[in-house]
């Protein structure tokens, strides 16, 4: 607390520059396009994970293999776009909304894997259900390591790569 008021968090994506100044919540004119970019890509987001489990079916008490790995692989492009974009470059304001909270929150469906779980507990596969939602949990978390990691480790090795390439001009 700074004074009589109490510091809320920023979103970083708006552009505030003094918070303790800064009226707490932003104009609603000022989201407009944060809330297009969020909804047009989770539109397609939600699309791609439709479409993933069109071509790959889950059978009725088993193992939800698609959704598992529609919330795997999402968690590791998240790890992957929030480093390039909050770390390696500058990106447009819009971009990290747009893919981050959009796309890939729209494609990743951890109510999915919890209605899953629940079909498995009604089919009388309990077990199944507890390793499914387990395995996702568990999965999701090492992608998106993984995917943070790696992408840092080559990011490095690319700007070391193009300064010794500047060092040797």
């Amino acid at each position: 607390m700074t004074g009589d008021r109490i510091q809320e968090s920023v979103d970083p994506d708006l552009d505030v520059t003094d918070v303790t100044t800064a009226p707490p919540r932003p104009r609603a004119a000022g989201q407009l396009p944060i809330v297009v970019a969020v909804s047009l890509g989770g539109g397609l987001g939600a699309a791609a994970r439709y479409g993933v489990t069109l071509a790959w079916p889950t059978t009725a008490g088993s193992f939800p293999w698609a959704i598992w790995s529609v919330n795997v692989a999402g968690c590791a492009l998240l790890g992957v776009v929030l480093v390039l974009v909050t770390e390696v470059r500058d990106a447009h304001r819009l971009l990290r909304p747009f893919l981050g909270t959009g796309v890939l929150g729209g494609f990743t469906t951890f109510s999915t894997y919890a209605v899953d779980a629940q079909a498995l507990v009604q089919a009388g596969r309990p077990g199944l259900a507890l390793t499914s939602a387990a395995a996702t949990l568990v999965a999701a978390l090492a992608s998106v390591w993984l995917a943070v990691t790696a992408t840092r480790a080559v990011s490095r090795r690319v700007r070391g790569s193009r300064r010794q390439g500047e060092a040797g001009a």
